[in-house]
């Protein structure tokens, strides 16, 4: 078991949740090598299967094992709630030699199968090196294997944390804590992780992050040792439709709005942004952003501020009005 020590008011106040892109590639990378892994993202290993065979990825798996210490160097916890890649990258090659060279070790010491010690041998031999080798690694991977899916998988993030966030407003912090995963628990104490561990992270005035993936589901991973934020990494709700096409808007209501408009309001299960939207339905920006504007003044959509992002959700006229016309469909 992980124990995270919650007692101190100050490092309670400061408990928030982030995205990182980082640490979305680096699970991604472990997906490709984990068959278990594997059914929850049939689609997505597809598109990505030919681009995957052209990467160099045997030194990211060998420092990033299922099974064993993986150094939390490659996966910092990013300093914003919405760390871009360059951001992280930057923190990752930033990684002082010394603390690359101890996990590492840690990492050679807990992994399985001979070629990956050995590969980790020749790392250690320069770990000024090795780091920057291991960034550039990571770099390539997100480039081919998870930024042209980014926007979708943020707006699933981002989804994920309002949901926590409007938990929180009803529940308190104790109920959304509760409820992150099986094997997180709180306690009078903080949070227990079921692992095999038996350490004990003592949660300061920095807080505790905690960090929605699609990658990882359905495990739990943490970061708790020094000089790293304490950070819970958790399986994100909803990747069930992850990867799925949108379903197709009924025919009739395509009539009604113009085919385009009604795919955008049936689309709109969870709020999206416009370069969200555009990315996921392969259409313009400004033609996304059009419809967009349209749909509002109708009626259809609301439109609510998330920092620099504005996103769209159905209000409850256009739920109704597309419930309807797929109640009609079923019914033809």
């Amino acid at each position: 078991m992980t124990l995270f020590v919650l007692q101190d008011r100050d490092g309670l106040m400061a408990v928030r949740f982030a995205t990182s892109p980082v640490w979305e590639t680096q699970a991604a990378v472990q997906v490709l090598a984990d068959e278990r892994a594997r059914a929850y993202h049939a689609s997505w290993l597809a598109e990505v299967r030919a681009d995957a065979s052209e990467l160099w990825l045997a030194p990211l798996l060998a420092a990033l094992p299922r099974h064993g210490y993986a150094p939390d160097f490659l996966v910092p916890p990013p300093p914003s709630a919405r760390a871009g890649i360059a951001e992280q990258l930057a923190q990752v090659r930033g990684a002082d030699p010394a603390e690359v060279a101890r996990e590492l070790r840690w990492c050679q010491q807990t992994v399985h199968g001979q070629a990956r010690r050995r590969l980790l041998a020749s790392l250690l031999t320069d770990p000024e090196r090795a780091r920057d080798h291991l960034a550039d690694r990571l770099e390539d991977a997100w480039t081919r294997l998870v930024a042209p899916f980014w926007m979708r998988i943020h707006d699933l993030l981002q989804c994920d944390i309002d949901h926590r966030a409007r938990g929180l407003a009803r529940c308190g912090l104790r109920h959304v804590l509760g409820h992150l995963h099986p094997k997180l628990r709180w306690t009078t104490r903080g949070m227990w992780l079921a692992d095999s561990s038996g350490r004990t992270v003592e949660v300061d005035q920095r807080g505790l992050l905690l960090m929605p993936s699609v990658y990882l589901w359905p495990h739990l991973a943490a970061i708790g040792e020094p000089p790293w934020l304490p950070t819970i990494i958790y399986p994100a709700a909803g990747i069930g439709g992850l990867w799925q096409s949108p379903a197709p808007a009924p025919d009739a209501l395509g009539r009604l709005l113009g085919q385009t408009r009604a795919l955008i309001l049936a689309y709109l299960d969870q709020p999206s942004s416009t370069t969200a939207l555009a990315t996921r339905l392969r259409l313009s920006m400004a033609g996304v952003s059009a419809h967009l504007v349209t749909l509002r003044d109708a009626g259809l959509l609301g439109a609510s501020r998330h920092g620099h992002e504005v996103r769209y959700h159905r209000t409850d006229l256009g739920s109704a009005l597309l419930s309807a016309y797929q109640e009609a469909a079923e019914l033809a």
